[in-house]
């Protein structure tokens, strides 16, 4: 493994660098949006994978890019086919774990879409599933570009193996972090804008009745919580990365990523880790749990943080989400190591304010992170408990499967540290046509109009920042 230091000039994005590789099939950007949050410090990007893995249903089909004679279908649990795919490119355990802090210098990226978990639990399947986009796409990365915010220095990190080399070498790198492309934000031709108005999937009479239902169940004891989203949708045109960086502009959040596969485009501003792994075996969740609205005006953006810092009813929503995950963490980690450091933590971003606890734990000997990451997913945070009876009922109630919305993006790395996201302020564009969703958690005290009110609050950096485009 060699680590180069690049030349980049000061205050330079990882986004300007990835503006040459956006437009590749199989490029990904793992951004944190400069953003100064806490777990914002690295951003790292990937393109030309060596192999890539693509779940649909309960196949997925392998690509080796530079063998194709070796692709093939598998109908095998898809994180272990992750776990085979990365060990057959890259032989991670034929080396020494590498000494240096940076977070992936080499392995598998990508997306695990919230339909992966059909293929971990049994559940119905009532939901339409309009999409092309697969439920699992995953890459397997020799090379990655890193840059670590808090000291602005940018790394090169190359892995060789015996397969065809495309990685580029550091001076291709640093020509391009030099080269500034001015046109590229003034390009009509690349534009990106809607091509109609958004849509929801449910008017607010329809969104309010399904809360209705979900109260049924809670009062029969069905389940505590249970996270009910609508879905906008939206014809577009133009450069998706330029939609990219008018949102993460707007959001500024800690695990913003950029995807780019053959069916589809991914772009997430995601708030929430689900899932991370050092290479100790540390493991750290975040889950939020509690939201209110920010304000500009700064008193009234006070009161919000107090009211949500004082409110019973969302400590008690974020409490049981923190004993669902504690319990999933158990699964994986060493007895008696499963603890929670910070409950009820405030975290504020550009649109909402978040009530955020943090559970930690020690992986046990004998488990991995992916098989971590299986026993855990979808996240909690994202479902509601008891998880399994809430994913039934969000298939009753939703109208369309989420694909990428409340799944997770990240990367497994060759030392064996893993880093996710939960997949919420996510959207997916395919087909000329974009999709993002909202929801919340609905408990017993909850107030239905409060809680629709609550799903917009959550895309108001969103959808009208799309929109402006169109001007």
């Amino acid at each position: 493994m060699t680590i180069t230091e690049l030349n980049a000039p000061k205050n330079h994005s990882m986004s300007r660098l990835f503006q040459h590789f956006a437009d590749q099939e199989w490029a990904i950007l793992l951004d944190s949006s400069d953003s100064v949050h806490i777990d914002g410090r690295y951003d790292v990007m990937v393109a030309n994978p060596l192999a890539t893995l693509i779940t649909k249903g309960e196949s997925t089909h392998i690509c080796y890019k530079d063998s194709p004679h070796k692709s093939r279908t598998s109908q095998d649990d898809p994180m272990t086919l992750v776990q085979t795919v990365l060990e057959a490119c890259l032989h991670p355990q034929s080396i020494s774990p590498s000494t240096s802090a940076l977070p992936f210098k080499a392995g598998a990226m990508g997306y695990f879409g919230y339909d992966l978990g059909r293929r971990f639990e049994d559940l119905p399947q009532q939901a339409e599933n309009p999409y092309s986009a697969p439920d699992m796409a995953i890459g397997i990365y020799h090379w990655a570009v890193i840059k670590d915010n808090q000291t602005g220095q940018f790394f090169l990190c190359h892995f060789p193996t015996d397969h065809n080399d495309n990685a580029p070498d550091a001076a291709q790198i640093n020509a391009l972090l030099n080269h500034v492309d001015t046109a590229y934000l003034t390009d009509d031709a690349q534009k990106f804008t809607l091509s109609g108005q958004w849509q929801s999937n449910m008017d607010k009479n329809q969104y309010v009745d399904k809360i209705a239902q979900v109260n049924a169940y809670l009062r029969s004891g069905d389940c505590y919580q249970v996270n009910l989203a609508q879905r906008f949708d939206a014809p577009y045109s133009g450069d998706e990365y330029q939609a990219y960086l008018r949102l993460r502009g707007a959001n500024k959040a800690p695990f913003s990523a950029f995807i780019r596969i053959p069916e589809a485009v991914i772009i997430s501003i995601s708030p929430e880790r689900f899932l991370s792994v050092d290479s100790q075996g540390k493991v750290q969740t975040k889950p939020i749990k509690g939201t209110r609205p920010r304000s500009p005006d700064n008193a009234i953006d006070q009161q919000n943080i107090q009211a949500l810092r004082g409110s019973s009813k969302d400590q008690a929503e974020n409490l049981m989400i923190v004993d669902l995950l504690r319990n999933d963490l158990s699964k994986s980690c060493q007895p008696h190591s499963v603890d929670v450091p910070a409950l009820f933590e405030i975290e504020s971003f550009a649109a909402v304010h978040h009530l955020v606890s943090t559970v930690t734990g020690q992986l046990a000997e004998q488990q991995t992170a992916l098989s971590l990451l299986r026993g855990a997913f979808p996240g909690g945070s994202i479902t509601g408990a008891p998880k399994i009876r809430a994913m039934e009922i969000i298939e009753e109630l939703e109208p369309q499967r989420r694909n990428i919305y409340c799944g997770s993006i990240g990367y497994l790395g060759i030392d064996g540290d893993m880093d996710t996201s939960i997949c919420i302020r996510t959207l997916l564009l395919e087909n000329s046509h974009l999709y993002c969703w909202a929801g919340g958690g609905i408990v017993l005290d909850s107030t239905a109009l409060d809680e629709y009110q609550e799903s917009l609050d959550k895309v108001c950096k969103i959808l009208p920042v799309l929109l402006q485009g169109n001007a």
